[in-house]
């Protein structure tokens, strides 16, 4: 037992370096990131006996892994959306959503919800905090408000954010099969799916009673949220599960917006003068504002499992190579066309012709968006080889071992701690998926447990752990802002993330047993 509880804790200090760094020392989370790589590096050369190939090897794997497709897609969707800064699409857009009602309440759900979820979507990384909250705040609407309905929109989606990057790393880092992984993971969701949207309200409005008349379009905007999220995540997988809930959801909350026009509405949530000088779009304006995105989507849904003699003719095109050399270690496969971020590329390019943008425009943007996601490469890369050595080296097993030994039966009660606090570190659901997915599938396996039900735990977990960390507060005070004043956004947020916390580990560790049957993973 001994020895057990001392390689459990030695191999919690990339964990703890990194909890340390980020919020004791304040450094900067990339430069935290590398420092967590040293100390991996070191542990598993003299303490786990890797040999030195196997580890530089191991790293590498995790460099490739990070470069394809996990940057390409994040530097694609954040090029997507500066471009369509650039061409004034953007604004479009924005004027397009608060043009249809004038209520807070209901502009809190189509901006911070339906939008906010298509934002996370596509691009993710912060972009669906920093974009509704300052379109909410420059319509008149607080702005420590503003950020937080935001950020309790972002915690659930982020699973699915990026066109499925979480989930697809937690697939690929656990080996578990990504479509009942997505569809066990939206069902663990659904409860947050249908309580957030009222949390928001609760939040936007100023209380409880902001709910008054409110709770029709508010149940819709959530269960049709969720709905074409199990249906698309059972059939096709987890990227695109998000983008087409939001869409839907966006429809028919703008459809009960419709509905609710020409009722008075209270002078407390009357945003009107937000919306006073709007002038009315055309629909060829808009369709070309939205392009891009359309674009996305219909290329992602043709290309997906859904046309199967598309997707099997681009499956050529991909290889499975050795990389590191660890007996532990399988081939790395990369996609080198069928790949969401080619896509996203494809789409933004096109698009961006259609809105007018010329070469040397897109060629700017592609060099600034780079620039501006240099930090988050390194951050990536590093987690990510740090995973790579952790697991193949033993670290990730005896911290599973470690853990189970402590709680035994009941670890899938903490799992959604253990998921939180993970991403409060990192600040990101897809690198919480890396550090920790393995952890999760190790401990299912010790205790007898389903690891696709307490693999979506660490997403679950992730996701309300992400609103907390340092790096989310910081995102929504500079858009909107409030820079320097994260502890007001901390304090406003975590009692909703704490109750959140509470009922995931109530449902991770009641419903196991009764749901996973049902779900035959």
């Amino acid at each position: 037992m001994g020895e057990i509880i001392l390689k459990g804790v030695l191999s919690l200090l990339p964990i703890i370096w990194l909890i340390v760094a980020l919020t004791g020392l304040k450094m900067a989370g990339h430069k935290a990131c590398v420092g967590a790589l040293i100390i991996t590096i070191v542990e598993s050369l003299f303490l786990w006996k890797m040999p030195a190939v196997d580890c530089a090897t191991s790293a590498l794997e995790g460099f490739a892994s990070a470069l394809w497709p996990i940057i390409l897609v994040i530097i694609a969707a954040i090029f997507t959306y500066n471009l369509s800064l650039k061409t004034g699409a953007m604004d479009v857009i924005k004027q397009m959503l608060t043009g249809v009602s004038a209520d807070k309440r209901v502009l809190v759900l189509l901006i911070g919800w339906c939008f906010g979820g298509f934002m996370e979507g596509m691009a993710g990384f912060g972009t669906a905090i920093a974009i509704p909250a300052s379109m909410l705040a420059g319509m008149g609407m607080d702005p420590i408000v503003a950020c937080l309905v935001c950020m309790l929109a972002n915690a659930f989606p982020t699973a699915f954010g990026s066109v499925g990057i979480p989930t697809v790393t937690l697939a690929n880092v656990t080996g578990l099969d990504p479509l009942p992984l997505a569809f066990t993971t939206v069902v663990q969701m659904i409860p947050f799916m249908i309580l957030v949207p009222f949390l928001m309200v609760i939040v936007g409005g100023g209380g409880v009673k902001a709910l008054k008349g409110m709770v029709g379009i508010t149940l819709v905007s959530g269960v049709s949220f969720v709905v074409p999220q199990l249906i698309v995540a059972k059939f096709t997988g987890p990227e695109l599960a998000v983008i087409v809930g939001c869409v839907v959801s966006l429809g028919c909350t703008i459809l009960m917006a419709r509905a609710r026009k020409g009722k008075e509405i209270p002078a407390e949530y009357n945003m009107s003068a937000g919306n006073a000088n709007a002038k009315a779009i055309d629909g060829n304006k808009a369709l070309v504002s939205w392009l891009p995105f359309i674009l996305i989507f219909v290329l992602l849904l043709v290309t997906s499992k859904l046309v199967p003699p598309v997707n099997s003719a681009l499956a050529g095109f991909s290889s499975s190579i050795k990389i590191s050399t660890s007996a532990n270690a399988g081939n790395a496969s990369f996609s080198w066309i069928n790949t969401p971020g080619i896509w996203i590329f494809v789409a933004a390019i096109i698009g961006g012709f259609v809105q007018k943008a010329t070469p040397k425009m897109m060629i700017d943007t592609l060099v600034a968006t780079v620039k501006q996601m240099s930090k988050t490469i390194i951050t990536i890369m590093s987690v990510l080889a740090v995973a790579k050595i952790m697991t193949y080296c033993g670290m990730i097993n005896d911290m599973a071992v470690f853990f189970v030994s402590i709680t035994g039966s009941f670890y899938p009660f903490v799992a959604p701690i253990i998921a939180a606090l993970g991403a409060f570190i990192t600040g990101s659901g897809t690198s919480t998926e890396v550090l920790l997915g393995s952890l999760q599938t190790a401990a299912a396996e010790q205790i007898g447990a389903s690891p696709f039900w307490l693999a979506a735990a660490n997403s679950t977990g992730a996701g309300i752990g992400k609103i907390l960390s340092p790096q989310c507060i910081a995102t929504a005070a500079a858009a909107v802002g409030l820079v320097g004043q994260d502890s007001k956004l901390l304090g406003g947020i975590i009692k909703w993330a704490l109750l959140e916390l509470v009922i995931a580990c109530l449902i991770v560790g009641l419903l196991g047993g009764i749901v996973v049957p049902i779900l035959g993973v």
